[in-house]
């Protein structure tokens, strides 16, 4: 019989450039984010006072914002997955090409 701990071998946990250049865009995904949402808040009260471009800038810059957002929430995600904290999906099965169209009680 075996003696000593059941445990695995450890991974080696290393640097890993792909998480690192993830970071990267995940934090200047944050800063545009911020800056734009900064930008529109400016361009709303100068369109307020009467600037009709700035309405168009302010446009602009909340579409630019939530593209930024939507950009860093995938990011985070993708280094989640690296990080091994969420897992791919599981394929889906084929069906049995035997089977008739329509399910089990079509052929009734």
């Amino acid at each position: 019989m075996a003696q000593g701990k059941r445990a695995g071998a450890r991974q080696n946990r290393g640097f890993q450039p792909v998480l690192l250049l993830l970071a990267v865009g995940v934090t200047g995904a944050g800063v545009a984010w911020g800056y734009l949402v900064y930008a529109a808040i400016d361009f709303g009260s100068s369109a307020r006072s009467g600037d009709t471009q700035s309405w168009w800038f302010l446009g602009m810059a909340a579409v630019g914002a939530v593209a930024c957002l939507f950009i860093g929430l995938i990011l985070v995600a993708r280094v989640s997955r690296v990080l091994g904290i969420t897992k791919a999906p599981e394929p889906k099965p084929v069906p049995d090409p035997n089977l008739p169209p329509g399910g089990r009680r079509a052929s009734r």
